[in-house]
């Protein structure tokens, strides 16, 4: 046998190989996302955060739009704001990026030799989560020369579930994304409201509209070229996993109230309301994970010192808002379509 012919086997060999240890890596991924998919959204971790300029190469035209959003504007204007500012001197606050409690919700950190460092407004990473543990696994395809438009569906499958266990929140589940939403524009802090004067939340956020403005990048299915409007079975998906987010995180609010002031009060009028608006949507379109969730809400009593269980329902209803993403059918949700927020300036 030749040289040649010994080195080629041996190329195929190692080939052969490296496919085994990518499959079997996804694979060991995806066992871990189906134990455990779901889990509550919390700020990115900075030694995690990769920064934005790790997403360009892929999603440039995501980023672009990004950079004119006030997700991205809030690092150049908010800390200059006068009410930024008025909150700040009530708290006692030098210096809003250098406030973990302002960071959390308004910034990007990443570690650096020096410390945590803010780096951006809120940025890819925010919802998506912090992609140090997720971003290899997120653009393999399947092996060289496989391209997203290529890639098998057995394969995608299995990247994103993989993904999603490396801690990526990933807008195949709508659930994930609404829950990134309503980690901050439900306040999950009651000293910054009632000492502070800051709001206690987006009060009138409605994941839909919020999300299919000015903030959409809707450019995968493209290949960067077109930023498309959801389809109406998208949004009807997206119009339910937005009131349970809300629901979870208005209960995760009211664990957090020590006092019948400002907080606790607009936390529980705001989870008493997603409840109601979960009834309605039950009332028109059969759930089961709906149902589920509003005999979890049934079971919770909305009131101050009832921490430990209202928690428990938060995880239960955040696992349910998962489970419904992840199973739904919107084509089954037609009932909802005059209900859910339209506008010509998505299209």
């Amino acid at each position: 046998m030749s040289h040649r012919k010994v080195w080629f086997g041996l190329a195929l060999v190692l080939a052969y190989a490296l496919l085994c240890i990518r499959w079997n890596r996804l694979e060991a991924a995806t066992s871990i996302a189906s134990s455990a998919a779901w889990r509550a959204a919390t700020p990115a971790n900075p030694n995690e955060v990769l920064s934005a300029d790790a997403c360009v190469k892929c999603h440039a035209s995501e980023v672009e739009v990004w950079r004119r959003t006030p997700h991205s504007l809030t690092f150049e204007e908010l800390h200059r704001k006068p009410e930024a500012k008025q909150i700040a001197a009530r708290l006692g606050i030098r210096s809003i990026k250098h406030e973990d409690r302002c960071v959390a919700c308004h910034y990007t950190q990443q570690a650096q030799p020096t410390g945590h460092e803010v780096i951006s407004g809120i940025s890819c990473e925010s919802c998506h989560g912090a992609s140090r543990n997720w971003l290899d696994l997120h653009h393999d395809y399947g092996g060289e020369g496989v391209t997203r438009l290529s890639e098998s569906p057995a394969h995608r499958e299995q990247r994103i579930a993989a993904s999603v266990a490396a801690g990526m929140r990933n807008p195949e589940n709508l659930y994930l994304m609404a829950q990134s939403c309503l980690r901050c524009h439900t306040v999950q802090d009651e000293t910054l409201v009632n000492v502070g004067g800051h709001s206690a939340g987006s009060l009138d956020f409605e994941f839909v509209s919020w999300s299919q403005g000015t903030i959409r990048h809707n450019f995968v299915r493209s290949d960067g070229k077109t930023n498309a409007v959801s389809s109406p079975e998208r949004l009807r998906v997206m119009f339910i996993a937005g009131m349970i987010a809300e629901l979870e995180a208005s209960l995760r609010a009211v664990a957090l109230a020590t006092e019948a002031n400002t907080y606790g009060v607009n936390a529980a009028k705001r989870a008493a309301r997603a409840a109601a608006r979960l009834r309605s949507v039950a009332a028109k379109v059969e759930s089961p994970q709906v149902e589920q969730v509003l005999t979890v809400f049934d079971g919770v009593g909305l009131r101050l010192g009832n921490a430990e269980q209202l928690t428990a329902a938060a995880e239960q209803i955040g696992e349910l808002g998962y489970r419904f993403a992840e199973q739904a059918d919107g084509k089954k949700f037609q009932q909802l379509d005059r209900f859910i927020p339209t506008s010509d300036r998505w299209k």
